[in-house]
């Protein structure tokens, strides 16, 4: 019976059961399509995701439960986890050619703790107006955004505050039928010192009613939130029921992407 590795890790999070969790699944050579996903099914986490060595980067690809993705960030996280401290621990850099470009991951020491920040450079992906969807947005999530702008895909509807985010009940049935994901935020509010603005993100289509914490929606929240608030480098925190902390740094054409991770599972898949 073939076998592979596995093994489950918390990404934007320094302990366990919270952040947002990804399945890392180390290959030898590429499988096929229809068996990862498939692998992805049977986890059924917000994303599992295959690497494997290409030259002196690797190559990575990720699955949610239903449909391949071309863009994660806490999967990308987890994978840059699991090599640099479970695979290869002395490394303290990792390429990977994915579907969205090169993206490379650093190590950093965070404090005396032995506490590590991965950082991300990922793609930005700023969003534009997109008045259109002011009335399907708004009877979906049961308010009026103040902001509504679209990025790809990717609804970015900015609520008046943190509370109204963390509130939210939105209709998952209506965000699936408009084929989009919705990205909710606001300011940071005294509940959060030190935090510059808060998110949540629905994406019913692709099989996730909400995502603990999306790292490639930073991609648009960074350049958004660093112009509005007239600074670069930003603190975020996801306020799903897990939880998550974020760093994220707008650079023109490019968005860094910060945060820690849990080893919670390591084990054998077999099929």
């Amino acid at each position: 019976m073939p076998t592979l590795p596995l093994y489950q890790v918390d990404a934007f999070t320094n302990r366990a059961f919270a952040g947002n969790p990804a399945a890392v699944c180390p290959l030898e050579a590429p499988i096929p399509d229809a068996l990862m996903q498939d692998i992805a099914n049977e986890n059924n986490l917000s994303e599992t995701a295959f690497f494997h060595r290409q030259g002196d980067a690797f190559s990575l690809r990720w699955f949610t439960p239903t449909v391949e993705v071309e863009l994660c960030g806490h999967a990308t996280l987890a994978s840059a986890y699991v090599i640099m401290t479970a695979l290869e621990p002395a490394r303290t850099e990792v390429a990977f050619r994915t579907k969205s470009g090169t993206l490379t991951v650093t190590r950093e020491k965070l404090d005396a703790k032995g506490s590590d920040l991965f950082v991300m450079d990922f793609p930005a992906r700023p969003a534009q107006p997109a008045p259109e969807l002011a009335a399907p947005i708004e009877a979906a999530l049961g308010l009026r955004p103040v902001e509504l702008a679209r990025a790809g895909m990717v609804v970015l509807a900015v609520l008046e505050t943190a509370e109204d985010v963390r509130r939210m009940e939105p209709d998952f049935g209506a965000i699936a039928r408009l084929g989009v994901t919705v990205c909710i935020t606001a300011p940071a509010d005294a509940k959060l010192p030190g935090v510059d603005f808060v998110s949540r993100y629905f994406a019913p289509a692709h099989g996730i009613p909400e995502d603990p914490v999306t790292g490639s929606s930073f991609c648009t929240l960074a350049p958004y939130w660093a112009e509005r608030l007239g600074k670069p480098a930003l603190r975020a925190r996801q306020v799903s029921a897990r939880g998550g902390d974020i760093r994220c740094e707008a650079r023109g054409d490019r968005v860094l992407i910060a945060g820690q991770a849990q080893l919670v599972i390591t084990g054998t898949l077999s099929y």
